[in-house]
């Protein structure tokens, strides 16, 4: 295929750029549907113009459907994206930056999608797409799937689908909720992504960060301790990774401890530990649930992270953070190999 492609690149370029804008297209309808022609201008950068252009052909096709509330993606303009994928993903160099990233950050499995998801948030949406379908990949019968909070893991939960219509699953949060919007905690995505795969969810309600009397005090507490050993007990773990500073914000850290991230250089931040740009544990918070240590017991850790803003971070975490599939996008890939200094 790689080769037919560089033929195609020589002979035919125009032709390529064409596909990749319709592709472009068509994969933003399926996405934001019903959508206008001036909210899908807005979505692939091209002006209305071409926007008007490119839907009648793609009307005319029958992979479109054009309706007084918007557009929506035909049966047939589904099967096409699906089919077209790999291709895209050929055309579009991303099937040799997956295998970059995985050497570089030493991890079994990489998927990238297009874009940088600091910009869209149909970037993100792509991410969550990608974890949903590598989930029906590995996910077993009865198993237990922890999730941590996150606009990105948010995302996830919006476009999850159902796993396996015969098998039951159950979603936990990986840990407590650090006081953000609610829609945005590990609590809540847990719940939503129950109901989007008919599965069964657990909830914790245990802020974060603890202090230590007051963690000795809640992990003796029976509810608590009940859920606290189903999520010990995941088989599939669903991560992000924050930027450490942006993360300690969001907890309302206190001055003096920012001020030992920033000494530290701390770069990126899971499951409560900020980490150095060589991978080195400078901070821990105390939190309840899933900590570093267990995810070596955990059958499958998805770390799903992406925006160019995240680069650093990504390559911070995967010095020694455990993961088995890294979903991300182009541009926190590109940062990645590029290496920036930290």
């Amino acid at each position: 295929m790689r080769a037919l492609i560089d033929l195609q690149k020589k002979l035919l370029p125009d032709l390529l750029d064409v596909m990749k804008q319709r592709y472009s297209i068509l994969h933003s309808v399926e996405l934001f549907q019903p959508i206008g022609r001036r909210g899908l201008a807005e979505n692939t950068n091209l002006t209305e113009r071409n926007v008007r252009g490119e839907v009648e052909f793609l009307y005319e096709q029958g992979l479109i459907q054009v309706t007084a509330k918007g557009m929506y993606v035909t049966k047939e303009g589904k099967l096409t994206l699906e089919q077209l994928t790999d291709f895209m993903n050929e055309i579009m160099g991303l099937s040799v930056l997956e295998k970059q990233i995985k050497d570089k950050l030493q991890v079994e499995h990489v998927i990238i999608v297009p874009g940088n998801s600091d910009d869209y948030e149909w970037v993100k949406q792509d991410m969550g797409k990608a974890c949903a379908a590598f989930l029906k990949k590995i996910v077993q019968p009865n198993n237990t799937i922890a999730v941590t909070g996150g606009t990105t893991m948010a995302s996830a939960a919006d476009v999850m689908t159902v796993l396996n219509k015969e098998n039951n699953y159950l979603f936990v949060p990986a840990r407590g909720g650090i006081g953000e919007k609610v829609e945005n905690q590990a609590n809540t995505i847990a719940s939503e992504m129950a109901r989007k795969t008919n599965g069964d969810y657990r909830l914790l309600y245990v802020p974060d960060p603890l202090s230590e009397s007051a963690y000795q005090t809640i992990i003796n507490e029976p509810s608590i301790n009940e859920t606290l050993q189903q999520i010990k007990g995941a088989n599939v773990v669903l991560h992000g990774i924050g930027d450490a500073l942006t993360m300690a914000k969001r907890r309302k850290t206190a001055e003096t401890t920012i001020a030992k991230l920033k000494t530290n250089k701390a770069v990126s931040e899971a499951f409560g530990y900020y980490f150095d740009k060589d991978g080195n544990v400078v901070h821990k918070v105390r939190t309840v649930g899933i900590q570093l240590e267990d995810l070596s017991t955990i059958d499958y850790v998805i770390t799903i992270a992406g925006g160019k803003s995240k680069g650093q971070a990504i390559t911070s975490y995967f010095k020694q953070g455990k993961s088995d599939l890294l979903i991300t996008d182009e541009a926190a890939a590109e940062q990645i190999l590029r290496g920036s200094p930290l």
